[in-house]
Formats: structure tokens, C-alpha cells, sequence
């Protein structure tokens, strides 16, 4: 049973944010600190993700474990009043999630997602790093000189040899 009335638990619930997070707001300041670069939630892209990195043509998604139904996670653990209604959204949320991913991944983007159980203070520093590591293959692998062998040349001439009959 619920402890809190009917309102109560409305406001609670709608108080909820979806921009602007505690975990958001540590990889983005990591991220800065680091000299990466990023716009915040660009609307042109599906699912408009938290962070969008251009140069690295990388989108990050810093989803919470409860809401975006990640398995295995102590931190999504189901309600049990109206369990069915909160199994159908998180499932939900899942498909839209992969569903936006394969899209940006047929445009060409590297999607990341950074889960909230990965930005406690215990795993923090080394989810953080791997991120940044990962950012970096990232670049170093899509700006990479690419060296191409060139073909053996056979001479072509523009004119007919010349052969004097002497």
C-alpha cells in the first residue's frame, strides 16, 4: 500500500525531471572539465539525446535505471502497487530507447548510454575515464589518415609512337 495520498504521490511523480539531472549534470561537467564540447538535447535528432558530442559524432544518453528498465540493477526494482501499469512504461521506454538508437546509428552517430547506477560514488571515477577513453577511440578511429595503396600504373600514351622507317 502507498503511503502517501493519491495527490501527493501525483505531485511527487510530476516533479520528476527529465532534463537537467544529478547523474546528467556529472558527466557533463566531467566532460567540459576534460575539453569536450557538447550541445544539450538537440531536437533535430532522435530521442533527442542528453548530449550530443558533433566532432566526435557521438551522442550520449544518461538514463536512469529505473525508469529506462536497466536489468540487473538493484536501483530498478518495480512498485508493487499498480505493477502491470509500471511494467508496460518501462518496457515501453526500453523499445523507444533501441528503436532511437537504431536510428541514429543509420545516421551515422555512435550512441553511448551511461546508466545512473554506473555514476555512484564507488564506480564513478572509472565510468567517467572509460567514457572519456571511449570518446577518444571515437575520434582517433573516424579521423584517422587512411592510407591507400595506389594501383601499378601502366604508361599511357597520348600519341602514337614515333618509328622512323630509315
Amino acid at each position: 500500500m502507498d503511503k502517501l495520498t493519491k495527490e501527493q504521490r501525483h505531485r511527487c511523480m510530476a516533479s520528476i525531471r527529465g532534463k537537467g539531472t544529478k547523474p546528467e549534470i556529472t558527466v557533463r561537467k566531467f566532460l567540459f572539465s576534460r575539453g569536450f564540447r557538447y550541445r544539450l538535447n538537440h531536437p533535430r535528432l532522435p530521442g533527442r539525446p542528453d548530449l550530443v558530442l558533433r566532432k566526435y559524432r557521438s551522442v550520449i544518453f544518461v538514463n536512469g535505471c529505473f525508469w529506462h528498465g536497466h536489468e540487473n540493477c538493484k536501483y530498478h526494482v518495480l512498485p508493487k502497487s499498480n505493477a502491470e501499469f509500471w511494467q508496460a512504461k518501462i518496457e515501453r521506454n526500453h523499445a523507444r530507447d533501441i528503436e532511437e538508437q537504431r536510428k541514429l546509428a543509420q545516421m551515422g552517430w555512435h550512441c553511448i548510454t551511461v546508466w545512473e547506477c554506473q555514476l555512484k560514488p564507488a564506480v564513478r571515477e572509472k565510468t567517467l575515464e572509460s567514457l572519456a577513453f571511449t570518446l577518444n577511440s571515437i575520434f582517433l578511429k573516424d579521423h584517422s589518415v587512411k592510407r591507400y595503396a595506389l594501383p601499378k600504373e601502366e604508361h599511357a600514351m597520348a600519341a602514337e609512337p614515333y618509328f622512323s622507317n630509315e
